[in-house]
């Protein structure tokens, strides 16, 4: 068989914001507005977004996972943008995305994400909803959803009993098959803060110790990230990248991707981690290499 590619890119955080209308700057958006008026639009660029795409196209992965946060406040007005940009990445069936926090910002358009975007959310047996599982290659893409709308200077998210039940489902059936699970998730199964946090992650991580995956992708962190989590065969890689539109800004580095080359070995599985980042310039190069698996 031969080698399959996956690429990884999180919170993309398009910009530019589209100017609000007045009724929509209420509780939690407001804040979300000044943040983003003084601070966040002067290093959430699209043309680092842009270059950071175009690099990836030219290293013509088999297949493209996005993590979430697509768009800022969950404006109406965001999100059909966020699906032209998302169509220009690639086609449903070469692409995959999650929600993130930022996508379910409120409850008023917490239905407008999995409405936009539905061909790249679907399921192989073409439900909304999650988890879901679609099989590319060698890979099962198995996409979970923590975005639940919180409170003002909340960002933490959630998974809940029904999809973690559904998960230990979907896992003892690959179980049995001779697929590398991926499962993609937009928040980390470990955060240093209690305001971004998984609130229920001990419980996935419970899930996982039974019954495993090969590899965990995730966003939100906005940093570069490489943490393990015990499965019942071994150390599970979980990796999060920085966000795909940022300049280099305190502690939080310059736009990054991963490309993952993943290929049967033996009797198992061997998966390789190229790491391509922003530079001087706009220019994009690589960064890291290292073997996973």
């Amino acid at each position: 068989m031969a080698p399959f590619t996956l690429a990884h890119l999180s919170d993309p955080h398009l910009a530019p914001l589209p100017k609000p209308r007045l009724i929509e700057l209420a509780g939690k958006r407001a804040l979300g507005y000044v943040n983003w008026t003084r601070n966040r639009h002067k290093y959430q660029r699209r043309e680092v977004l842009d270059a950071l795409v175009a690099d990836m196209k030219a290293q013509a992965p088999d297949h493209i996972a996005v993590t979430g946060d697509l768009v800022n406040l969950a404006l109406e007005a965001e999100f059909a943008p966020a699906r032209a940009w998302l169509d220009e990445v690639g086609p449903p069936d070469r692409v995959t995305t999650i929600p993130g926090n930022h996508d379910a910002y409120v409850r008023a358009t917490f239905h407008r994400f999995s409405e936009t975007f539905a061909p790249y959310l679907a399921g192989d047996d073409g439900r909304i909803g999650f988890p879901s599982v679609r099989r590319r290659g060698p890979l099962a893409l198995i996409s979970l959803s923590t975005a639940v709308p919180t409170l003002p200077l909340m960002a933490t998210g959630t998974l809940g009993r029904d999809q973690l039940a559904a998960l230990a489902e979907v896992l003892e059936r690959l179980a049995a098959e001779d697929v590398f699970r991926v499962l993609l998730v937009h928040h980390p199964l470990k955060s240093a803060t209690r305001q971004k946090r998984m609130t229920d992650s001990a419980d996935l991580l419970a899930v996982l110790k039974r019954h495993g995956v090969e590899l965990i992708l995730h966003g939100h962190d906005h940093i570069h990230s490489t943490m393990w989590f015990e499965g019942p065969n071994g150390n599970i890689p979980a990796l999060g990248v920085p966000s795909a539109s940022a300049l280099a800004h305190g502690r939080y580095p310059a736009a990054a991707y991963n490309l993952f080359r993943i290929e049967k070995d033996n009797a198992g599985w061997r998966c390789e981690q190229t790491v391509r980042a922003l530079g001087t310039g706009f220019q994009i190069g690589q960064i890291k290499q290292a073997r996973l698996i």
